[in-house]
């Protein structure tokens, strides 16, 4: 253990930061986990617990391991995983996975091993570093519209078409992320306007045909329609119960909350664990809790802005923000969600809420940030190494 500790490098605020935000998760995660026992029929809580511990064991482990890799590396692997995950995309939407009679084809089933894996969380890591990796390559050319189409915008639109069927706030949250890493790129803001009107044409286009033909993506359009009206009418739906069960435990929480373990609202709420972790989270620690939490996820954005600015090369900064951003802009989204300043999406809170492949993916996107502050570290060491090795007379003579 003392040899991995010696072998850590990187940004060591950063390793803290998501080092506290998995201990946090552990009692909310198992708190909630009576609500997954009563929808389970497992009267095992500990299980989850287990469950959950074994899923930030791996994405720290996989942390650990990309954070090794010089983060140059992953401009070429790029290229190689985006058509990867469009394979892996279009076999996702095959399997035609439903739930309740709704199309929910956003995991693959992995054989053999009897888990699932979310491929959407993937595509968006994979797409950020793709996306870097070309704003960097033209970032000292004159970028034209007609030269950008093919190799920056046709991977991300076909990206986003094959997630859009199953995870419309998956999609936009990716479409968001990728504008604004163009633009902190230095793509011309009037191509931009022409990307945007073509991400909402697409999507207009998009449910006009989802409504002339319904048995192709069964509840869909009607869900996205009927969380958007909930959010803007006093109607009776599901997103409105679980809107206002949210809101009940963010109440019955204060200012210093009901204790560890002591929710009640975790009994009725659903995605207590995921989606909604949030609200129990404030009413278990109050509002000091919730202010705890957004202080972490600040503290990390801060600490990902000082290694974009730091790092030695443009596609570092880009690399940095890319992959970093997301995580945070996610999790306010999710805080948003449980206030009803946002309409309901599905969004999980990075490192707290329970659920594999958004434990890994955010490892594996943190682990590439800790690359690019590493090799910083590295050079930095490297000139401190040249400095001792200087002459003292030649030392002296620069200093006068």
């Amino acid at each position: 253990m003392q040899q991995v500790f010696k072998n850590i490098k990187g940004d060591r605020l950063i390793w803290a930061i998501a080092a506290l935000l998995a201990i946090f998760s552990f009692l909310p995660v198992y708190s909630a986990a009576s609500n997954l026992v009563n929808i389970g029929g497992n009267s095992n809580t500990f299980s989850y617990f287990i469950k959950h511990f074994m899923h930030l064991f791996l994405g720290f482990s996989i942390m650990y391991g990309v954070h090794k890799v010089p983060y140059r590396y992953f401009r070429g692997l790029s290229m190689v995983m985006i058509p990867i995950v469009l394979v892996l995309l279009v076999v996702t939407i095959l399997q035609g996975t439903t739930i309740e009679g709704a199309n929910a084809s956003r995991w693959i089933h992995i054989p053999f091993v009897n888990m699932s894996f979310q491929t959407s969380t993937l595509a968006s890591v994979v797409l950020m570093v793709y996306v870097a990796r070309y704003m960097s390559k033209v970032k000292n050319e004159e970028v034209s519209f007609k030269d950008s189409i093919l190799p920056l915008w046709v991977p991300v639109f076909l990206v986003l078409i094959l997630i859009l069927p199953s995870n419309f706030s998956t999609t936009a949250l990716m479409f968001l992320m990728v504008v604004v890493l163009v633009f902190l790129g230095g793509y011309p803001i009037r191509y931009l306007a022409v990307i945007l009107g073509t991400g909402v044409l697409s999507l207009v286009l998009f449910i006009l045909i989802a409504k002339a033909f319904p048995d192709a993506m069964p509840n869909r359009i009607d869900t996205w329609m009927s969380r958007i009206e909930s959010f803007s009418d006093d109607g009776d739906t599901e997103a409105d119960y679980q809107i206002e069960k949210a809101k009940i435990a963010i109440a019955s929480g204060e200012l210093t909350g009901v204790g560890p373990g002591k929710s009640t609202q975790k009994n009725f709420l659903p995605q207590s664990s995921s989606d909604f972790i949030f609200a129990i989270i404030i009413e278990e620690y109050g509002l000091i809790g919730g202010l705890f939490l957004m202080v972490l996820y600040m503290w990390l954005l801060f600490r990902i802005v000082i290694v974009a600015q730091k790092s030695d090369t443009i596609f570092g900064k880009l690399l940095a923000l890319g992959v970093g951003i997301p995580i945070v802009f996610q999790a306010m989204i999710n805080m948003a969600v449980a206030v009803e300043l946002f309409p309901v999406t599905g969004q999980t809170l990075p490192l707290i809420s329970s659920g594999g492949t958004s434990i890994w993916m955010t490892c594996l996107a943190i682990g590439i940030i800790l690359s690019v502050s590493a090799k910083r570290e590295e050079i930095k060491g490297k000139e401190n190494e040249e400095e001792v090795e200087q002459n003292p007379l030649e030392i002296l003579s620069e200093a006068i």
